[in-house]
């Protein structure tokens, strides 16, 4: 799961899709200092390639990452020379210091192997908060938005590069499981590959009482009302918690 094949294509795949990390590390950048003013200091968690961490860098004093993918941390290295990406696992890392601001997006949250863990993960981001600091979490679908059975698919013209992108969606016990196919044709060779992602399904209660139990006080940020625009792009919404404990 995340590995080189996978780290090649991921930026090309959503950027085709709109997805803009430098807007949205903006927009959070917003949402951090409405809550937090000073805030100058911030550390990304399952930062993967990168891509917000490189925003956050022109709006911060100070940032770091955190990445379990060793494909994708190395990717994310040579984007930001100058910044440190720590390898580790959201469930359990320390690194010796404290940020004003901690975020984890793109769903990564959901990554985790059931409520134990993201209640883990939640509790370790936390802990690496300045008292006042803020958390966003973006989170997966909730249970009951879910659509069990969801396929798609897309064809993505890059350079003299053409990728095929198939997927198929499913859901029991509370766990997506989704199935990723790749199909990517260049001058020299069709290569093809499959990604398979267990995502964990939440509520928003039992988000909610994570960040409770990690000592934040926290409020939900639903998605844009249908036709509007949205910052954060597929309609998830965020989570934002502010460390009172």
């Amino acid at each position: 799961m995340y590995g080189t094949e996978l780290a090649d294509v991921y930026e090309t795949v959503y950027r085709s899709r709109g997805k803009d990390w430098r807007q949205e590390a903006v927009y959070l950048t917003g949402l951090i200092r409405d809550r937090l003013s000073g805030a100058s200091s911030l550390l990304d968690v399952a930062c993967g390639t990168g891509a917000h961490l490189a925003g956050f860098e022109e709006l911060f004093d100070h940032t770091e990452g955190l990445e379990l993918s060793t494909a994708m941390r190395a990717v994310a290295g040579r984007r930001l020379p100058g910044v440190t990406v720590h390898g580790g696992d959201m469930r359990e890392f320390d690194l010796g210091r404290t940020f004003d601001a901690v975020t984890c997006m793109f769903t990564a949250i959901s990554y985790v192997d059931g409520l134990a863990d993201m209640r883990a993960a939640v509790r370790c981001m936390a802990s690496h908060l300045v008292p006042g600091g803020v958390l966003v979490i973006e989170p997966w679908w909730f249970p009951e938005k879910f659509i069990d059975g969801y396929v798609s698919g897309e064809v993505i013209r890059d350079g003299d590069r053409t990728i095929a992108r198939v997927s198929r969606s499913t859901a029991a016990d509370n766990v997506t499981r989704l199935e990723v196919r790749y199909l990517i044709a260049s001058p020299a060779e069709i290569t093809q590959f499959t990604e398979v992602d267990h995502l964990s399904l939440f509520t928003l209660q039992e988000y909610l009482d994570a960040f409770t139990d990690a000592g934040c006080t926290a409020e939900f940020l639903p998605p844009e009302p249908a036709g509007r625009e949205a910052i954060v792009p597929a309609g998830r919404g965020l989570f934002i918690g502010t460390r009172t404990a």
